[in-house]
């Protein structure tokens, strides 16, 4: 369920949300606390999966399978978050910005008709996003990806500009998905202020009592190897921001609806333990 805010209170709970981040004490524990025991309850296998869950209030981690969240990996769809980013800076799109489909069919019936800005993130929509490449072009896009510092920064040749997130060149890991995210929750990214507010609005998943839930699946199919799922994004929680990046081997396509369901059940669990179960309710959007 995507929900529409109003424009006014999304920049005023933004700005709120922002203020709290600046002020937030570091006072993290120890360490990284496992999960992999959660991990494995909620149905995924610990050992062809990571998660990585960030509380930004004292940089406090929760993981598992360390080892993997090192590892890159195509980001597929999930990319659609920079790339959003890069056509709200620098093409001046907005939400509602029409994107014409040219009448090709492709496979997906959601992807052959028009579409906006939006949708277009919401339905993982390739040749919208291949359209959004085009028009910021080679040289655009790889000082962006720079700038941004995702992953491996690599778009490959000019020939791969609509296809480097599909075709393995651009490449990143747990981990960087997480230090990307804590940038841009924490508006630590060279993009104006209205761009974080907007972009916040496109990526919305859910909202309930104290919590708002931004979000992107991804899925990176090569004929060669097991694909590999993707769930990454934030969950603001009252005061607090929990941000997070999952992966997964995919055997077969039974394995989708693990991405939100392992994400759901797992920070879920870390919620009730840290004294915020009122906003476990988020997982209800997801599942």
């Amino acid at each position: 369920m995507y929900i529409d805010f109003n424009v006014t209170c999304r920049v005023a709970c933004a700005a709120a949300l922002l203020f709290a981040i600046s002020t937030w004490p570091l006072h993290a524990e120890a360490g990284p606390m496992d999960v992999s025991t959660n991990v494995s309850a909620s149905g995924a296998d610990a050992d062809t999966s990571t998660l990585v869950i960030k509380r930004l209030s004292d940089d406090q981690v929760w993981i598992s399978n360390a080892a993997r969240a090192s590892v890159r990996y195509s980001p597929a769809s999930t990319s659609k978050i920079p790339h959003t980013l890069i056509a709200l800076e620098e093409l001046d799109l907005t939400s509602e910005t029409p994107f014409i489909w040219n009448g090709a069919a492709t496979w997906n019936d959601n992807w052959n008709r028009d579409h906006t800005l939006v949708t277009a993130f919401q339905q993982s929509v390739v040749w919208a996003y291949q359209d959004i490449t085009t028009r910021v072009g080679y040289e655009g896009m790889q000082w962006w990806m720079a700038g941004l510092s995702y992953g491996n920064q690599s778009i490959g040749s000019e020939e791969q500009l609509t296809s480097y997130w599909l075709d393995g060149t651009l490449r990143i890991s747990a981990q960087e998905q997480i230090d990307f995210l804590s940038r841009l929750v924490r508006e630590q990214l060279p993009l104006a202020n209205e761009t974080y507010a907007e972009a916040a609005d496109i990526m919305e998943v859910g909202h309930g009592a104290g919590w708002s839930l931004m979000a992107k699946t991804g899925w990176w199919y090569d004929a060669n190897i097991t694909d590999i799922g993707w769930y990454v994004g934030w969950l603001t929680c009252e005061d607090d921001a929990y941000v997070f990046a999952f992966n997964l081997d995919m055997p077969d396509r039974t394995y989708r609806t693990k991405r939100q369901s392992v994400v759901g059940s797992v920070l879920s669990d870390v919620l009730v333990g840290q004294g915020h179960g009122r906003c476990a309710s988020f997982a209800s959007a997801i599942n």
